[in-house]
């Protein structure tokens, strides 16, 4: 055997040394339950919108990770049309109309999605206000953007998983049709 011969066959063995353990390696990853996959997604991109809505409401205040608990009657902080009408320069919609707007949407589509309940839509009007975002606010900030996309699109294509609302309402769906 040539030295030329057994430089270029090394690589060879090693690489079928190695298949055995990574397709052992893929096979344990195949196995994700899409369920489990949909519930941290829906907990995250959920806990994302929410924080935004938080800081975008007085007088109620509700942050599980801090343990803030404000439950009071919401309003708008004094701050945020002015954010609207100087930074974020909607076009088409009044500050004074897109502020309650987005206050509103990123407290009830988040808490839509962490239940389980209208999932396919609420995570589609979240996908559009960051496709808004995106496009009109702040266009460098596409890397943040593409990964909300990348879960809200998940939960639009999948649901939301079995441990939801929305796959009980199915069930019993199902089940009455029989």
């Amino acid at each position: 055997m040539n030295s030329t011969t057994t430089l270029a066959s090394a690589p060879r063995a090693h690489a079928c040394r190695l298949e055995g353990p990574i397709r052992a390696a893929i096979g344990i990853a195949a196995r994700i339950p899409d369920s489990l996959i949909c519930l941290l997604g829906r907990f995250s991109i959920a806990a994302i919108f929410w924080k935004s809505g938080q800081t975008k409401v007085q007088g109620f205040a509700i942050d599980i990770v801090s343990g803030e608990f404000q439950l009071g009657l919401p309003r708008l902080s004094d701050s945020v049309v002015a954010l609207f009408r100087d930074e974020y320069k909607l076009p088409l919609v009044p500050p004074e109309i897109a502020a309650p707007l987005a206050a509103f949407a990123e407290h009830l589509f988040p808490l839509l999605i962490l239940i389980g309940l209208a999932t396919r839509f609420s995570a589609a009007a979240l996908l559009a206000m960051t496709a808004t975002i995106q496009l009109l606010v702040y266009p460098d900030a596409w890397p943040t953007h593409g990964v909300w996309a990348a879960v809200l699109l998940f939960l639009v294509a999948k649901g939301p998983g079995v441990l939801s609302i929305d796959h009980l309402i199915a069930r019993r769906h199902a089940r009455t049709e029989r």
